[in-house]
Formats: structure tokens, sequence, C-alpha cells
């Protein structure tokens, strides 16, 4: 295994072997965004709009990368984002991405859209983050953040900005649907990609049955084959902050609001006890022509009054993180990359990709002139 990913030497290489790996179906659902895909392109596009200034001449033979997010010292400031049906497209993929930045002292969020309960992933993994969904009947948010809350959770990250369902039209051509249908056209999916096929879904069911949406709710949700998956997505356009109010008296360990993208919503987090932010527009997954994270991040940063400010959305080197928190961001989380890694590779493929951003990360600070990361700002970049 460690010959075979040797030859993956960027984020980006790990793509390219999940869309032979993956079936087409499913490989649309991840590498995707919807309508045009303006924002997803734009999310890439905004980081060649700054470049850095580099010092030179600096001892840079030790460098640090440590940084402090909620109490706890990570080894490096990036980390996995949430990425639902993880454990379809990879074998136990929750547990790998898990495990993997377990070993790596990275955050990993765990997607509410996710298949495999979050009780055995954070036993396996400790220091996971969840991230909710929060469901649209209101009864029963409280009921699923007390199951979070038992499952031994530190860290609860709410996403806000799904109030109705995108328009995801590339998961309609390349025939993905929620729930799954069965078909012709997917069965001869499944043939044209056997080591998908043996090594993930059949050998998951083989080992744990249909996988079944497990933590959108505090019990168990429906299969991903099952007609009434949707009924499970209920429209969420009738919530408020109202309910995130609720929420911050009833959870006691530290709360993140993720998709926020204007300085007067990062004030009410702020005002309502939030203790950070996550500047993201969902990877271009939600709303087409929305602005990229990096644009909007200093005015976040004005108003956030001392919360951790985090960001994703488009990072895919070692320099994007950087440019990131020249601008403030505490840390930056990728999402795609280690799908893909954990689709082609398991565990070790994520380990993997995990060592290539964060010794991206290391080797462009030194070559920035930079020993460490609070050193970095915005004097050291210049925007086109």
């Amino acid at each position: 295994m460690t010959t075979r990913l040797s030859r993956y030497l960027s984020l980006d290489d790990f793509e390219l072997a999940a869309r032979k790996h993956l079936p087409k179906p499913l490989f649309a659902y991840v590498q995707g965004g919807v309508e045009d895909n303006q924002t997803l392109l734009a999310n890439r596009a905004v980081f060649n709009d700054y470049f850095l200034k580099p010092n030179v001449l600096v001892d840079v033979s030790q460098r640090d990368l440590t940084t402090e997010l909620f109490g706890h010292r990570y080894a490096a400031p990036v980390g996995i984002a949430p990425m639902g049906i993880a454990a379809l497209t990879g074998y136990r993929g929750d547990l790998s991405l898990a495990q993997a930045a377990a070993e790596a002292n990275v955050p990993f969020i765990m997607s509410g859209s996710s298949l495999i309960r979050l009780e055995e992933v954070v036993e396996a993994a400790p220091n996971t983050w969840f991230q909710a969904y929060l469901p649209g009947d209101a009864t029963q948010i409280a009921p699923l953040i007390e199951r979070v809350r038992k499952a031994r959770v530190q860290t609860l990250v709410i996403t806000v900005d799904t109030p109705v369902k995108a328009n995801r039209e590339n998961n309609v051509r390349a025939g993905f649907s929620t729930p799954l249908r069965p078909s012709l056209a997917l069965a001869c999916q499944g043939v044209t990609h056997p080591r998908w096929l043996l090594g993930t879904f059949l050998r998951t069911l083989a080992h744990h049955g249909m996988p079944y949406f497990e933590n959108n709710y505090a019990t168990r949700g429906a299969p991903v084959m099952s007609s009434s998956v949707m009924r499970d997505f209920t429209d969420r356009g009738h919530l408020h902050w109202g309910h995130v109010r609720d929420i911050r008296r009833q959870w006691p360990g530290a709360m993140i609001i993720k998709g926020v993208l204007t300085a007067a919503d990062a004030a009410r987090c702020k005002e309502i006890g939030i203790d950070g932010v996550i500047v993201s527009n969902h990877g271009g997954r939600q709303l087409d022509g929305t602005v990229p994270p990096l644009y909007v991040l200093p005015d976040i940063i004005g108003a956030s009054d001392g919360m951790t400010v985090m960001l994703d959305s488009g990072i895919r080197r070692g320099t994007d993180v950087l440019k990131a928190l020249a601008l403030g961001a505490k840390a930056a989380f990728i999402g795609r990359p280690f799908n893909y890694a954990s689709a082609v590779g398991g565990q070790p493929g994520v380990a993997h990709a995990l060592r290539l951003i964060v010794d991206e990360v290391s080797r462009d600070l030194g070559l920035l002139g930079i020993t460490e990361l609070a050193a970095l700002g915005p004097q050291m970049l210049v925007r086109r």
C-alpha cells in the first residue's frame, strides 16, 4: 500500500484516481457543485487573487505548525471537513477519516449525513467533532443534541446554510439520487468498477448490512436505498436564530456555527455565545454564485470579537492554507480530497493525504521565511 500511495504527490492526484475508482454517480455526488458551478470554481480561483511576499535569509530550520483550537493543541492548522455518505465511497469511510486525523493530531468533523453511528466513531477517535444538520421537525432538535452529548462529543458544529434543498443538477445527470434507486444503469456502474463494488459496497453489506443514515436524529434514520430517505431530510426553511440560542443553552461544550458569510451573522454568533465560526459556502454545493469565503474573511474577523474563526471551501495547497491564515483564520478545513483518499486508499490513503498537505504547509512556511503561524498576517500578501 505504501508503494502504491507514493505516486500521489498532491491532493488533486486523489481526485484523478477516484474518478476511475468510483461509479460515476458517486463520484459526481462528491465532486460536483450546483447549477453552473460558479461558486465551486470561484472557491479555487480566489486563491490566485493573492500573492505571498517571502522574507529571505531567515533561520527557518525549526518551524512550529501547532495551533490551539478549543483547548486542544493540534499538530497543524488543517482539518478534515464534514462529508456525507463517506462510508459509501470508501469502506467504513468515517472511521478511516477519524482515525487518520487522530493519528495525525488534526481536527476531523464528522458529518451528520453519515452512515456509521457517531458513538462508534467517537469511541475510535475521541476528539472527533460532530456536525449536525438541525432536523426540520423542531421537536427533534433537543433529543439529537442530547444524543451527541451522551456520545461524549466535545465540539459541536451546526451547519446553517441548508434551509432548502439545493439544485444539484449534476447529480441528476450522473444518475445519483437520494435515495439510491436500484437500476440496470446503477448495476452496470458497479460491475464496471469492481474494486469499489467488492472492496466497499459488497464488503459493507457482508459485514454491516445495508447502510443507514445513522446520525440525522436521536434515533436511526432510513437506509440509503429506502423511499423514506427524503422524509428524513425535511425542509429546514422555518429554522431561525432562536433554535441556535436554545442549543447554546443545552450544549455544554464548544459550539461552532458553519456557513457564516457575513459580518452581521458573525456578530450575532458572538452575541449568542458561540465559540467559533467556519466561514464557508458549503464547498459550492448550495447557492450558486455565493461569495468565496476568502473574500469575506477579513470582515468576519473584524466582527468576531475574539471568536475562533476558521475557513473551508476550495483549500487544496499549503499556500492556500497560509493565505487563509494570513487573513486571520485559525485553521482551514478540506473536504473532497480526503473523501477521494479514503475511497482509493482507506485509512492509509487519508493518512498519506494529510502528510502531503501538512508537509506543504511546513515547507511553504519555510519558503515564506517565517517559523511560526503567529507571524502570518496580511502584510505578507499582495492582492491582484
